[in-house]
């Protein structure tokens, strides 16, 4: 990959653009953080070609997430938990819409 490819890529929400520490240091958090909600199955972090954690954008929003729902209380697995089934029903919500765009579609098509 040239360096031309990889800041193309920046742009990409899946890109595991930051390390361990420095996604920790964005969320305000811990690094341990960060490893429990992996060990929760919540995100799984790439890893660089020596072994660290990356953790894209789209990761640090889920983390986010759960990281609130702990500072409210939640215990962590219970708050991996939410933040699964909040993004299983955000998708759901998503294709519902999708399929209702293309049955309104199929309805006005003209009949030949």
């Amino acid at each position: 990959m040239t360096a031309d490819d990889s800041f193309g890529r920046l742009d990409d929400d899946d890109y595991p653009a930051y390390t361990m520490g420095r996604a920790a240091e964005m969320l305000g958090t811990t690094q341990g953080f960060l490893r429990a909600i992996g060990e929760a199955h919540l995100i799984t972090p790439l890893r660089s070609p020596g072994g660290h954690r990356r953790y894209s954008r789209y990761q640090l929003r889920i983390a986010a997430r759960a990281r609130e729902l702990v500072d409210r209380g939640t215990p962590i697995e219970a708050a991996c938990r939410i933040v699964i089934l909040e993004d299983q029903l955000e998708e759901a919500q998503r294709l519902n819409a999708e399929h209702r765009r293309t049955a309104e579609s199929a309805n006005r098509a003209p009949a030949a």
